[in-house]
C-alpha cells in the first residue's frame, strides 16, 4: 500500500515541475518541497521501524543485495530514489530559471532524471556547458 501512495505524490511532484511556467511558485514549493518532504518522512518511517531486523549492509554487492531481500527495505530504496531524484529535478528547475534556460529544453532533463536520475543530472549539465559555451561566445555574459 504504501508502494501505491509514494508512487503518486512523486509523479505530482513531477508534475508540478513540469508545468512550473503555469504556476511558479506552486510548483517550486509542491514539487521541490512539499513532495520530497512527504517522502522523506515516509522513508524515515520505514527505516526506523524495520532497519534493526535487517541482514545485510553496504559493504559489497552481495551485502546491499541481503539488505534489499527484506521487501520494507527495498521499498525504502525505492522510496529514496522518488525523493532524491525529484529533489535534483527541482535542483534542475531553480537552476535553469537562474540562468534563463528556457523551459522547453529543462523538459527533457525533468524527463531523463524522473527515469533514469544521474543520467538526466548528466544531461542538465551538459545542456548548462554548452548553453553558457554558446552564450560566451556571443558576447553575451554566461
Amino acid at each position: 500500500m504504501l508502494f501505491e501512495i509514494a508512487n503518486p505524490i512523486a509523479l505530482a511532484g513531477w508534475l508540478a515541475l513540469a508545468f512550473a511556467p503555469l504556476a511558479p511558485r506552486l510548483a517550486g514549493i509542491a514539487g521541490g518541497v512539499i513532495a520530497p518532504l512527504i517522502l522523506s518522512v515516509g522513508y524515515t518511517a520505514i527505516v526506523l521501524a524495520f532497519w534493526h531486523s535487517a541482514e545485510g549492509g553496504f559493504t559489497s554487492l552481495p551485502s546491499v543485495a541481503q539488505l534489499f531481500e527484506s521487501q520494507w527495505l527495498l521499498l525504502a530504496g525505492w522510496v529514496h530514489f522518488l525523493a532524491f531524484d525529484l529533489i535534483v529535478g527541482a535542483w534542475e528547475l531553480r537552476t535553469a530559471r537562474r540562468e534563463n534556460i528556457p523551459h522547453l529544453i529543462l523538459l527533457p532533463c525533468l524527463l531523463v532524471t524522473f527515469l533514469f536520475g544521474p543520467a538526466g543530472y548528466l544531461l542538465f549539465q551538459a545542456i548548462r556547458a554548452s548553453l553558457r559555451a554558446t552564450r560566451t561566445s556571443a558576447g553575451a555574459p554566461a
